[in-house]
């Protein structure tokens, strides 16, 4: 995948949490050298959002970290875009999952609800597209999904 974002000059990043793999307890693990590539990867993955009005944002299986850098880096390029007097607001999102979505996928569930609490559904599918975007949610393992994308896009 890496090798193929490469070739076509598209960015591909990486967002490091300390302490979630098992390489992190390898006595040669470079913390410092982990965070500060994470680091300098979410700047690239922001200056690549900030070229998402008329865009896709595309998350697959990524229930916390995924959502929450989105999140994230979407608020600075809307800040920035803002400064520069444009807006972004237009766009597709979509998330690949397995955890099933009760109801409207695109309306956010009552806090009595414990969907509610799933950042995909309300952060990628709700919140950042409520300004004018849309999304879309494809329930089922990615042996049936991401090929069932690549045919359609094919």
């Amino acid at each position: 995948m890496f090798a193929a974002a490469w070739r076509l000059s598209v960015p591909a990043t990486v967002h490091v949490g300390i302490g979630y793999d098992i390489l992190h307890e390898h006595p040669n693990c470079d913390g410092a050298g982990h965070g500060s590539a994470s680091y300098r990867d979410f700047l690239i993955f922001a200056r690549s959002v900030e070229n998402l009005e008329g865009g896709v944002l595309l998350n697959f299986g990524s229930a916390i970290m995924g959502p929450e850098v989105y999140l994230k880096a979407l608020a600075m390029a809307r800040n920035v875009a803002g400064q520069q007097g444009r807006s972004i607001s237009r766009f597709t999102t979509a998330v690949f999952d397995v955890a099933p979505i009760h109801g409207d996928f695109r309306r956010e569930l009552p806090k009595s609800d414990p969907g509610y609490y799933f950042r995909p559904h309300k952060t990628i599918l709700v919140r950042t597209v409520k300004d004018g975007g849309e999304s879309f949610y494809f329930c089922g393992g990615h042996r049936a999904t991401l090929p069932a994308l690549r045919k359609l896009l094919a």
